[in-house]
């Protein structure tokens, strides 16, 4: 696949992209004022579209409106409505195929009327042949529980997602693990930065968080600490266990979020050292490459990570809709 364009409004999204993909085109912008004739300069002309030159449209709008940690939904958030943003495109476009990617917490805002319903039918008036479903990241190798809702869409006939390739109905049994994917990482301090690596760099810790992350045994949590150490908000609260918990090393992480590098956000302690994971270690347990270079501060930068689609998961799904679509190239030469 060649990678023709990315949108985002973010400016620093816009450094990590260009970095990665200095041959690709961006787009830095609002997504509501973005126009279908700013589009044509970089997409392949008319004459050249459908089987010579099929295209894939590709949304992951900010799942944090749908998520059940949300404690705050708010009806008027204006992300609420990015993927009817992207159902203008598609509709004016007409790509070959399609990917959606958020939480599963989407689907379940007014199934047929809202905005998510009004999606599938018109994929389905469309000629798209679509398979939608909630799957769950480890089951395709990612050290994560994280469960997406994806949408895998076609019209050039029926598609299928990937078959997994971890878990126990897999010929790998096991699933992926943290140790796997961060244990040869150098130690780093809390508040430091690898010379080596930038994105190695891993948040400060006040001196009570401290003493609170040496108390907590490798997998454990707040509530392996002495009592001095508990938070008062938390003393009748036995909710949101992960909080302040350290990873452990032989299974997967819990799905890493927008504050992934904090360790009062969740379980995202390192396993052993006194510290919450890097930006390095949160960007291997989303499967990026060690190369990848995120821009940004530290909080701009597990933005980016925590948003993300898992790298091998996409990879995966990429690699379905190229399987695909060489597939149907054959069945037309028949």
């Amino acid at each position: 696949m060649k990678v023709l364009l990315g949108i985002d409004v973010d400016a620093d999204a816009e450094k990590t992209f260009r970095a990665n993909f200095p041959k690709s085109e961006f787009l830095r912008r609002d997504i509501t004022k973005v126009v279908f004739n700013d589009l044509y300069d970089f997409l392949p002309k008319a004459e050249n579209r459908g089987v010579a030159f099929p295209l894939l449209f590709s949304a992951c709008a900010p799942c944090q409106p749908f998520s059940k940690q949300n404690q705050h939904l708010d009806e008027n958030d204006r992300r609420r409505s990015l993927l009817s943003q992207f159902h203008r495109f598609v509709e004016h476009f007409l790509p070959e195929y399609i990917f959606v990617e958020n939480v599963p917490g989407l689907q379940n805002i007014s199934p047929k009327s809202g905005v998510f319903g009004k999606f599938l039918s018109f994929l389905a008036k469309n000629q798209y042949n679509y398979e939608v479903a909630v799957i769950a990241a480890e089951d395709y190798g990612i050290p994560q529980c994280r469960r997406r809702l994806i949408v895998l869409a076609s019209r050039l006939g029926n598609i299928p997602f990937p078959v997994p390739t971890h878990g126990p109905h897999s010929k790998n049994i096991a699933f992926s693990t943290v140790g796997d994917w961060i244990k040869d990482i150098p130690p780093l301090k809390a508040g430091q930065t690898d010379k080596s690596d930038h994105n190695h760099r891993a948040a400060a810790l006040s001196p009570l968080n401290f003493e609170r992350i040496k108390a907590t045994p490798i997998g454990g949590s707040r509530k392996d600490w002495p009592k001095h150490l508990i938070l008062d908000c938390h003393k009748a609260h036995s909710g949101h266990s992960d909080v302040y918990g350290r990873l452990h090393w032989d299974k997967p992480a819990p799905a890493l979020t927008t504050r992934c590098i904090s360790l009062s956000n969740g379980r995202f302690g390192h396993p052993k050292q006194h510290r919450a994971i890097s930006v390095r270690e949160a960007a291997c347990l989303q499967t990026f490459d060690r190369q990848f270079v995120f821009h940004g501060n530290l909080n701009s930068m597990a933005k980016q990570i925590g948003n993300a689609v898992p790298v091998l998961l996409a990879e995966k799904f990429g690699r379905e809709i190229i399987r695909h679509f060489n597939a149907y190239m054959k069945e037309q030469v028949r």
